[in-house]
């Protein structure tokens, strides 16, 4: 295991002398590999059978991998059990969020939910499961709940006990590592037109840098680089991200380098709902990802966990074989190139603080228990009223054994419109695993170099 990752930060968390929150027993812990999962997960299936039990996930080889990296569907027999749509969704609706009702209500000829048998698909390497059980038993939130100490690798809080664990398991979930991506975005307008913009972003966690030092890297969790490559307008501009572990002791520095001007440039709204990167208005900076960023401007509630229809093995999704045309239609993307499963979720409720200036009032998360992905999000304006609906579409990478977002939609229930991101279909070579890097290549004085006009 490689617990050389939050050595220094949670060494200077401790010497804050804030409280602890406690790891589990070890007999709660012990649990894991045997009535739970490796990494917390219930393993039995439910009651009524239609979600069945944990067996390891799917095999490293389980279809065949074309030379861009596209994993084929491992499920390619399955047909839809049943569609979900607003004419039949009250016979569903205690397996479906909010968000999802909404969404069939506001496109009742469009939008509906394709839903395939259940496939507890994922898995993840040995050290993951090694780290998981370390820190089930040493894993601790100080500072009131916004940094870890005794945190290894990945997935904090494996058996967690509230809302704000659950939370820091979507954050600290395993993603693969080190990697870069070519990926896509657009914002249609209403009518469904719309414009791509494409990004090569770099996540480099410290660990795998050439010259990692605790002394050099401090607080720093990861190195995030994103760079446009399309529009032409937009070509060339940079934003780079040194994300912190504890936010509110050490805030995420970030820089923007804006090729028109060749300058770098202080970006600190590149946090909580600062506007983000070529969106058009229509994410915030902490929408990637789903969530990303500190949790500290929010009261987390768990309310407990559900079963729901949520977005997963999304392989036809993610074909090369669709074009994005195929993809994006007008008020959301193709829901007949969609697959939904009935999973159990951890239930979430994010709640303002007072005092906080956030534009989301609430937030209404469900994470995927085999994964730790949020898988739904709802968020809610000031006025209490449902806005946006925030959806994750998923699949196992099996032969890197990466649970990995295909792409990530974001519906605004008032304009009409819609954020997708992270589509690849049409990319060559689109992942690339084990990143290898310098700390040098992610420093102020190099952004401008990264910019190419």
């Amino acid at each position: 295991m490689t617990s050389k990752l939050f050595s220094l930060g949670a060494l200077s968390l401790a010497l804050l002398g804030s409280s602890a929150m406690a790891a589990v027993a070890e007999d709660q812990a012990a649990k894991l590999g045997q009535s739970l999962t490796p990494i917390g997960a219930e393993q039995a299936g439910n009651a009524a059978g239609t979600i069945p039990a944990w067996t390891g996930g799917l095999p490293m080889d389980a279809a065949a991998v074309d030379d861009n990296g596209f994993v084929g569907d491992p499920f390619p027999g399955d047909q839809p059990k049943f569609t979900i749509t607003a004419q039949n969704y009250e016979q569903y609706k205690d397996n479906l969020t909010p968000g999802q009702i909404a969404m069939l209500k506001r496109y009742p000829d469009t939008y509906r939910l394709p839903v395939y048998e259940t496939r507890r698909s994922a898995a993840m390497p040995a050290h993951i499961y090694e780290a998981a059980a370390h820190n089930a038993r040493n894993a601790k939130l100080v500072r009131g709940g916004n940094g870890l100490e005794g945190f290894d690798t990945a997935i904090a809080f494996p058996i967690p006990q509230d809302g704000l664990e659950v939370v820091w398991n979507h954050i600290t979930r395993y993603r693969g590592g080190s990697a870069r991506r070519v990926i896509a975005q657009a914002t249609p307008q209403v009518n469904g037109s719309f414009n791509l913009v494409k990004f090569v972003d770099e996540v480099v966690y410290t660990d795998s840098l050439s010259d990692y030092s605790p002394e050099k890297h401090g607080n720093v969790l990861f190195y995030f680089k994103q760079q446009v490559t399309e529009p032409s307008r937009l070509a060339g501009n940079v934003l780079l991200v040194h994300e912190t572990l504890d936010q509110v002791k050490e805030p995420r520095m970030a820089w923007i380098y804006n090729a028109g001007q060749r300058r770098v440039r202080r970006a600190p709204q590149v946090a909580y709902d600062g506007p983000g990167t070529a969106a058009d208005g229509l994410r915030t900076s902490d929408n990637l990802d789903m969530f990303n960023g500190a949790p500290d401007r929010y009261e987390w509630k768990l309310i407990g966990k559900k079963e729901l229809y949520i977005p997963y093995n999304s392989y036809r999704l993610d074909s090369p074989k669709h074009k994005y045309d195929d993809i994006i239609q007008a008020g959301h993307i193709n829901q007949d190139l969609t697959r939904y499963e009935l999973h159990r979720v951890w239930e979430v409720e994010a709640t303002l603080k007072p005092g906080e200036r956030h534009i989301y009032a609430k937030r209404h998360f469900f994470i995927d228990e085999d994964t730790w992905q949020a898988a739904e999000i709802d968020h809610y304006d000031g006025r209490g009223t449902l806005w946006r609906v925030a959806e994750a579409h998923s699949q196992y990478i099996y032969n890197v054994q990466v649970p990995l977002y295909s792409m990530e939609t974001l519906y605004d229930l008032v304009s009409g419109r819609y954020l997708v991101m992270g589509m690849k279909n049409e990319e060559r070579n689109p992942y690339t695993y084990n990143y290898k890097a310098n700390s040098n290549q992610y420093t102020p004085t190099a952004l401008r170099n990264s910019g190419v006009r």
